[in-house]
């Protein structure tokens, strides 16, 4: 490896190949130095050196400023305010809050040279509790100031220097964005050589509840017995991903909801062998 010193800036060792940057990359995947999120996956530091010198960072500043969240890279908003600072571009930036209480807001100013007026971004308690965030279990329950301050700078320095930090959005603010669900898998029809001739109305009766006009879980269920081919439970599987998106039904509802679509595949599969 490369042990070169570099006398450009205080970068540290100077990683002049690939090969150079796995070996390194392996070392410190190996030892304690590695973020949890990176340690023991040398493949994953190396991309992470590789983000972080396309911002400017030497490699151990990319491998404690860029973070992977939901699959894509991300950067601290600490490492965001350095890289800005340090761009020629940059005049100044200040930081600071208005009101208090439940008027509480965040401002950062961002001047950028050679343009007439500052970008200034707020982000406010108000902000906050319409996406959910405030009183959230984490940094916004135990540094509520310091996490607004944060959205306010994220805002502010992609806005006023998107060239400097190469589009990445601050990982605090990634790190709020909900986890995408994993796909559902469709529903999986299972043919009978016979219709169960068991099945009484008795046995879908869950499926109906008594007073679905102001229930949508029982409005579903309704749907879901009425429904006479896969085709239209296939819909209403869609649906149910739909209303759990929009927070109408719960991931438990939802679940059950699913089965007993399934149950109903079923049913209609056996009618279908029957006649």
């Amino acid at each position: 490896m490369t042990t070169e010193i570099s006398t450009q800036r205080a970068g540290g060792l100077a990683l002049q190949s690939f090969d150079d940057a796995f070996r390194f990359s392996k070392m410190v995947a190996a030892s304690e130095f590695a973020p949890k999120d990176f340690r023991g996956k040398p493949e994953s530091c190396l991309l992470a050196i590789q983000h972080g010198s396309e911002l400017g960072l030497s490699p151990m500043q990319s491998l404690q400023s860029i973070a992977v969240v939901n699959g894509r890279p991300a950067v601290y908003g600490d490492a965001a305010l350095a890289l800005v600072q340090s761009s020629p571009a940059c005049a100044y930036v200040r930081e600071y809050v208005e009101g208090d209480g439940d008027n509480l807001t965040a401002v950062c100013e961002v001047q950028r040279r050679g343009y007439p007026q500052p970008t200034v971004a707020k982000f406010s308690v108000a902000d906050a509790k319409k996406a959910g965030l405030w009183g959230k279990t984490g940094p916004w329950s135990q540094y509520p100031s310091r996490m607004l301050g944060l959205r306010a700078r994220g805002f502010a320095l992609r806005n006023a220097f998107a060239d400097a930090l190469r589009g990445l959005v601050t990982a605090e603010e990634a790190q709020d964005y909900p986890t995408p669900e994993p796909a559902r898998e469709p529903v999986v029809v299972r043919s009978k050589p016979q219709p169960d001739v068991r099945t009484t109305p008795a046995d879908v009766a869950p499926l109906v509840t008594t007073s679905p006009q102001d229930d949508p879980v029982g409005k579903a269920k309704m749907s879901i017995s009425a429904a006479k081919t896969i085709d239209r439970l296939d819909t209403i599987r869609r649906t149910i991903d739909e209303r759990v998106a929009e927070g109408v039904f719960t991931q438990d509802q939802a679940g059950e909801l699913v089965q007993l679509t399934i149950y109903r595949a079923e049913m209609l599969a056996g009618e279908e062998v029957a006649t």
